[in-house]
């Protein structure tokens, strides 16, 4: 099977430095050297389109652009890849969310992915109106993917839940393709609803021993549930021609960290109540010493970035060996960033991408689109 690459959307801006903020934290001023305008961000969904990408992920939170508003209008100046949108099912009626998905495939033509966040931060929940405490909204992403997955069957759906209630919920026209869900998180009650409901378990980019234990563990429970989620890690990259080259990248985003901002982030990020932050935050402990925590595997961005906080860093070749060693632990799929990220799309995609093809690891999605429509028998 052919590896599944995607890019990302910095709908909180964009630079040649390192954009910091998320998971509670305001976007850092770097923020501002390229504004996340759909004219901006409409280049890089095509490059990453015309570079083999599947999809583009977008963030979600106070610190960034709203997601579905950003990829409908990108999504008009595209016309293969998919939008891998992240939302948080506390702000919106499961109802309204089956509908705005079902909405979205009929006009982007089944271009729409989902990556369902539960909020680990109850102080920005809170600023959006939500009082319930982590467990408890774990609990209701459950309730709430319940009735989205069953309106989406075309069902009609009456659920009195402990968080979710709805009477004679339906959709008058169901999406197709029905939108796969990606869903990403560390704790025993993230573990549960990705068991039951996710069709890709997302990870952060946590050492390969790491990964495993993650996949090991989603994999026996979703088996329990009769399910066979696929597993995808977030990752940065920094690849050039060779390792020296890639390193000094590296120094030179880490020398642009300015120290009152990797406290004051640091601070933020602390009281983040998310398990995955936590594990982000202990690869790096706050230190600048030994950030590279597997071969090529760097923890420098976690500094003054929240969620995913780890770069493949090396030559070429190394970025390649390390993403076939992650795809040995049962890894098909790649959500990859960079700053900035139109260069690093390109650094990436034309590098990168050829060597994996040559190993025989990764088909370009419109070469396979091509080879699969040549095989369609003639039935006139």
């Amino acid at each position: 099977m052919s590896l599944t690459f995607h890019w990302f959307l910095p709908t909180n801006g964009d630079s040649r430095d390192v954009v910091g903020g998320g998971h509670g934290t305001p976007a850092t001023a770097s923020g501002r050297d390229r504004p996340p305008t759909v004219g901006y961000l409409s280049q890089i969904a095509r490059a990453a389109e015309d570079l083999g990408f599947v999809a583009a992920l977008t963030p979600t939170g106070a610190w960034c652009e709203d997601a579905w508003l950003t990829t409908a209008m990108v999504s008009r100046h595209t016309e293969r890849l998919k939008f891998l949108v992240a939302f948080r099912p506390g702000f919106v009626s499961p109802t309204l969310a089956a509908q705005m998905a079902s909405t979205f495939q009929r006009q982007s033509g089944g271009r729409l992915l989902l990556n369902v966040v539960t909020g680990g931060e109850s102080h920005e929940q809170r600023a959006y109106g939500d009082f319930l405490d982590k467990d408890a909204r774990y609990r209701r992403t459950g309730e709430f993917l319940h009735i989205v997955r069953e309106l989406w069957d075309g069902k009609s759906v009456d659920l009195h839940g402990e968080h979710l209630r709805v009477e004679e919920a339906r959709l008058s026209r169901v999406p197709d393709p029905v939108p796969e869900v990606y869903f990403g998180g560390s704790s025993p009650a993230a573990g549960q609803v990705a068991a039951r409901y996710a069709d890709v378990y997302l990870t952060w980019g946590e050492p390969p021993a790491q990964v495993a234990e993650k996949v090991a563990w989603i994999r026996k429970a979703a088996a329990e549930h009769g399910r066979a989620p696929r597993f995808g890690i977030r990752l940065h990259v920094i690849t050039r021609d060779t390792p020296a080259q890639a390193w000094a990248e590296a120094d030179r985003l880490l020398e642009g960290f300015d120290p009152a901002t990797v406290r004051a982030v640091q601070a933020g990020l602390g009281r983040s109540e998310s398990e995955g932050q936590r594990r982000m935050l202990a690869l790096h402990g706050g230190s600048r010493a030994g950030l590279e925590i597997h071969p090529n595997l760097w923890a420098g961005i976690g500094l003054v970035r929240g969620g995913a906080g780890t770069a493949l860093v090396g030559s070429h070749d190394e970025v390649a060996e390390r993403i076939e060693e992650y795809h040995a632990l049962g890894i098909d799929e790649f959500v990859l960033s960079g700053y900035p990220h139109l260069e690093e799309a390109y650094w990436f995609g034309e590098n990168v991408l050829p060597r994996l093809a040559a190993r025989g690891l990764w088909t370009h999605p419109a070469a396979a689109a091509a080879a699969g429509s040549a095989r369609v028998p003639f039935a006139g």
